[in-house]
């Protein structure tokens, strides 16, 4: 097991605070009026926070995401790893999140090629939180060729049907706010074994792949599931995981389908309770 998804993550675990703007953990409890036939009432409700994470690659900063402040190494790791800035986790050699009273800035010192090719990319503007296109600068770089998916994984249609129904138990921010998307990865039976939350999909996955690999683990020895609708970006970072299949709980776009098809990748989508549809290479599923 590489992490037991049932446990609130670091954040939440460590009491990490932020002051100034108000940030402190991932969850916050405001108040809020009520208006409902006339009436008004005050109440209390958690609300998801998300707050600006800065990614400082070898002392220059690269860019900035709009992320839930929970997990930000598996963030920051997966995130260099899907954005094609290292080839493997083992070019990073330190992670170092750093609280300041206006956000978070990760310091990440990674192999110095890395870090030259990265200069050549120039300073992005901020990634808001929807943001799946951060750190680039032409058609060609948010299009990016990617390698077709080797595994020859075969997983079972029940465990399609077994990760969707375990995942919402491990979504433990999103029962009380109801704005966070989660990501999970699963081994070929169905068991979730890393979930991850914020409030950007794209997020949640690279946290995910960043967890699996500070921890050493092949996501192509399993498959995600995500909370959310399947776009194109969420294709790319999986293909470059090397996993071989992502199943969503909403529609795909059509871009999602074309990359999915043309990468290996069995792309499953609208998985909802014993239900699903496959829309790219359905010869892997069982």
């Amino acid at each position: 097991m590489v992490d037991d998804p049932k446990q609130p993550p670091a954040a939440l675990r460590e009491g990490h605070a932020l002051t100034g703007l108000g940030y402190t953990r991932p969850l916050l409890t405001r108040a809020f009026t009520r208006l409902e036939e006339g009436e008004s009432s005050a109440g209390e409700v958690a609300i998801a926070e998300e707050v600006p994470v800065s990614l400082v690659y070898n002392m220059r900063p690269h860019v900035v995401m709009m992320a839930t402040p929970s997990d930000l190494e598996d963030f920051a790791v997966g995130f260099t790893l899907t954005e094609g800035i290292v080839g493997s986790a083992k070019e990073v050699t330190s992670v170092e999140v750093i609280r300041h009273a206006q956000g978070i800035e990760v310091q990440l010192m990674i192999d110095e090629a890395a870090g030259d090719q990265l200069k050549s990319r120039g300073r992005s503007l901020i990634g808001r939180t929807g943001c799946g296109l951060c750190g680039v600068e032409s058609i060609q770089d948010a299009l990016r060729e990617l390698q077709s998916v080797r595994s020859d994984l075969r997983i079972s249609i029940e465990s399609l049907y077994r990760a969707e129904q375990e995942l919402p138990p491990l979504q433990t921010w999103n029962r009380e706010t109801g704005s966070l998307h989660a990501a999970a990865w699963a081994t070929p039976d169905g068991v979730p074994r890393v979930a991850r939350e914020d409030v950007g999909r794209h997020n949640a996955l690279d946290k995910v792949i960043g967890a699996l690999a500070r921890a050493g683990t092949d996501p192509a020895t399993g498959f995600f599931v995500l909370t959310s609708r399947a776009s194109y970006e969420l294709i790319q970072k999986v293909v470059v995981s090397g996993a071989p299949l992502l199943a969503t709980v909403s529609r795909p776009t059509g871009l999602a389908i074309r990359l999915a098809e043309a990468a290996n990748l069995t792309l499953v989508a609208l998985l909802r309770g014993r239900s699903a549809n496959v829309y790219a290479h359905p010869e892997r599923l069982i």
